[in-house]
C-alpha cells in the first residue's frame, strides 16, 4: 500500500464518469438479470478485480473457493492488475468508460471519494443489513469511516494496516545493544540508532525515508498535528504541531546521523536496505511482513516493537482497503451480496489464517497475529487505538505530489522546514479549491 499511494492519478476522472453516465452504459457479463441474480439460483458470472497477486492471489482464490461451494450457481472470475505504475486506476477508469469494469473491486480511501462523486460506485447499505452487517459495530471505527459518505456505506472494510518499528537482532547482538521494547520514547530510539551506527560496516541505525503514511504522518499525529483542515479548505503543515512531528526525520538525517541521506534512500528504499542487513531498525507497515520474511539475509533475525511516543504520545496512520461494486454492473444485486459476504465473519477468518494482512473485523484480527507466532505481531493491532486514518480527499494524489517536491528539500537540508510548510500551504491552498 505504500508504495501504491504515491502513484499518480493520472486520467481525469470526472470527464470520464460524466462521458459514462451519458453513454449509459451497462456492465458486469454473462447470464441472469440484476433482479434474479441476488438469489434465484439462476447462474450468474461475476468479474471480481484486485492489485496484489504475489501476496493476496492464494487468499482471493481461497475466498472465491468458499463463496462458489456455497453459492454453486455463482461463478466468479479473478482479474488481475497490478497496482505499479497506477495501472491498476488507469485500467478501471477505462473500464468504467466502457461499461466493463468488474462487479466486484478492491477499492482504497485515495480514491475512493472521487468514483462516489462520479456516481461510480454502488451503496452497500441493503446488502450489509441483510447480511447482518454493521459496519460501525463490526470494524474499527476509523476504517467505517473511510467509506461512509453522505451516511451511506460505498465499500466493505477489507483488511487494514498500521506501523510498527522492525529491528535486525543479529545488528543488536553484535553491537550488544538491549532489544527495543513497547513503551519506548523517541529519544530512546534515537539513542539506539547512535550506538548501532556503523559506517565503517554501511549499517544505520534507522532510515528517514520521505514516507508519509509508514514515517512522518505517525509522529504528526502523536505531536497532535495534522495534514488538512477540518473542512477540508486548507492544509496545516506550517501548524507548529505539524512542524513537530516532521522535523525529528530530517534530524534523523543531518543532525543525528543515524541515516542514510536521501539521496541514498531514493536510491535504494528503507525496505531493501532493511532486507539487505544494512539497517538495525526500520519503520514498517503491516502489509510488508511477507516481503520481509521473504529475505534470506533478514528472515528469523528480525522481531518488531510498537512505535515511539513523541512527547510523550502516540500517534499512528490507518489504512485499510474495502470491497466496491460498480455502479452500472448488470448482476448488481448479486454483487453487492458478495462484497457483503467478503465482509462476513467467514470471509475474513478466510483471510486472516492467510496471514497476508490484517482482516477488518474486529473479531477477525486474531487470526493475523497466529500466523506468525514468534513475531510480536499484536502491536499492529494494538496500533488501532492510537490510530488516525489518511484523508479522503479527490485531489489526495496531487496533494502528495506537493508535499514529496518541497519536503525532499528540507530533508536534503537545501530549505527550511518551515520555508517548505509555506510553500505547501500556498500552492495546496489553490489545489483544494477543487475539492467537493
Amino acid at each position: 500500500m505504500k508504495k501504491a499511494i504515491k502513484s499518480v492519478i493520472a486520467v481525469a476522472l470526472a470527464s470520464t464518469m460524466a462521458a459514462t453516465a451519458l453513454a449509459g452504459c451497462g456492465a458486469g457479463s454473462s447470464s441472469g438479470s440484476a433482479a434474479s441474480a441476488g438469489g434465484s439460483g439462476e447462474k450468474v458470472t461475476l468479474n471480481l478485480g484486485y492489485w496484489d497477486n504475489e501476496r493476496q492471489g492464494d487468499t482471493m482464490r481461497k475466498l472465491v473457493a468458499a463463496y462458489t461451494k456455497e453459492n454453486p450457481n455463482v461463478t466468479i472470475n479473478l482479474q488481475y492488475t497490478p497496482y505499479k505504475g497506477g495501472e491498476y486506476w488507469t485500467k478501471l477508469d477505462a473500464s468504467m468508460n466502457g461499461g466493463t469494469a468488474p462487479d466486484v473491486f478492491w477499492m482504497n480511501c485515495l480514491h475512493a471519494k472521487k468514483y462516489v462523486n462520479g456516481n461510480m460506485l454502488e451503496p452497500l447499505d441493503d446488502a450489509l443489513k441483510a447480511a447482518n452487517i454493521d459496519v460501525t459495530k463490526d470494524f474499527p471505527t476509523a476504517l467505517s469511516q473511510i467509506y461512509t459518505f453522505n451516511s451511506k456505506v460505498y465499500a466493505v472494510p477489507k483488511d487494514f494496516d498500521t506501523n510498527a518499528v522492525w529491528y535486525n537482532k543479529e545488528i543488536f547482538d553484535a553491537a550488544k545493544v538491549p532489544y527495543p521494547k513497547d513503551g519506548w520514547t523517541w529519544e530512546d530510539m534515537v539513542a539506539t540508532a547512535k550506538k548501532l551506527t556503523n559506517s565503517s560496516k554501511g549499517i544505520y541505525g534507522i532510515a528517514s525515508p520521505l514516507d508519509f503514511q509508514t514515517c512522518y504522518w505517525n509522529t504528526i499525529f502523536a505531536n497532535g498535528g495534522s495534514i488538512v483542515s477540518s473542512d477540508s479548505k486548507s492544509t496545516l503543515y506550517s501548524d507548529a504541531k505539524t512542524m513537530g512531528g516532521i522535523q525529528p526525520w530530517i534530524d534523523l538525517i543531518l543532525k543525528d546521523k543515524v541515516s542514510p541521506d536521501i539521496n541514498t534512500l531514493t536510491d535504494n528504499s528503507a525496505d531493501s536496505l532493511f532486507e539487505s542487513g544494512k539497517l538495525a531498525m526500520c519503520y514498517g507497515a503491516s502489509y510488508m511482513i511477507a516481503e520481509y520474511l521473504s529475505s534470506d539475509t533478514i528472515k528469523g533475525k528480525v522481531n518488531l516493537v510498537s512505535l515511539p511516543t513523541l512527547n510523550g504520545s502516540k500517534g499512528n496512520v490507518i489504512n485499510g482497503l474495502g470491497y466496491a461494486v460498480y455502479s452500472k454492473s448488470k448482476q448488481k444485486e448479486a454483487a453487492k451480496k458478495l462484497a457483503a459476504w467478503l465482509g462476513s465473519a467467514e470471509a475474513q477468518k478466510i483471510q486472516g489464517e492467510v496471514g497476508a494482512v490484517i482482516s477488518a473485523r474486529n473479531d477477525a484480527q486474531q487470526y493475523f497475529t497466529k500466523t506468525q507466532p514468534s513475531l510480536n505481531l499484536q502491536v499492529y493491532i494494538d496500533a488501532v487505538a492510537d490510530s488516525k486514518p489518511l484523508p479522503t480527499l479527490t485531489v489526495s494524489s496531487e496533494l502528495f505530489d506537493n508535499e514529496s517536491k518541497y519536503l525532499k528539500q528540507a530533508w536534503a537540508g537545501t530549505m527550511t522546514l518551515k520555508d517548505a510548510c509555506a510553500k505547501l500551504d500556498a500552492d495546496n491552498k489553490t489545489l483544494l479549491e477543487k475539492e467537493k
